[in-house]
């Protein structure tokens, strides 16, 4: 009787081991609208060499390899509280206010992570700035914590815009 219940357990154990540490994929979307022309709000954040320039936890942008906006191009990002990411410029549209990347490296709790940055027109001066990704929690980390950590990243990036071209 005894190892027969051993059995079952170990069975069912195992049986829902693959969902228990399954690495899923996570997405984060956020949305701002901005009181100004939706050139003007790319014209913000269209430049893959300068994100210093809109997003607040960024002291410096270098590009590493390439530039002027080329995918493939490498930039590696300094923060202001320390650590550094590694970046890849996958595509960019300047007709389509787009651009798409991924993290190569860094200090952030995900892997996989590719993320896109579109802005429309949302009526008469305003313009809508998405912020998209889709990634995976680093061995160690929730998916819950990792969710959050973008999340906030985003938060900060988009509401800094919105406070610096109107929201």
């Amino acid at each position: 009787m005894r190892i027969r219940l051993y059995t079952l357990v170990a069975a069912a154990a195992l049986a829902f081991a693959p969902t228990a540490f399954a690495n899923h994929t996570i997405k984060v979307s956020k949305s701002v609208t901005v009181n100004a022309p939706a050139d003007k709000v790319w014209a913000e954040v269209k430049d893959f060499g300068a994100l210093q320039n809109w997003h607040p936890a960024v002291e410096s942008t270098k590009i590493d390899k390439g530039g002027d906006n080329k995918p493939g191009t490498v930039r590696t990002l300094s923060l202001k509280g320390g650590g550094n990411i590694t970046e890849t410029l996958t595509a960019y549209s300047d007709k389509g206010r787009s651009q798409s990347y991924k993290i190569n490296e860094g200090v952030l709790p995900v892997a996989g992570y590719t993320s896109t940055i579109t802005v429309k027109p949302a009526g008469k001066d305003k313009a809508t700035l998405s912020w998209t990704s889709s990634f995976k929690a680093k061995a160690g980390t929730s998916d819950a914590d990792a969710k959050k950590t973008i999340e906030g990243v985003y938060d900060a990036g988009l509401g800094n815009v919105q406070k610096k071209l109107g929201g």
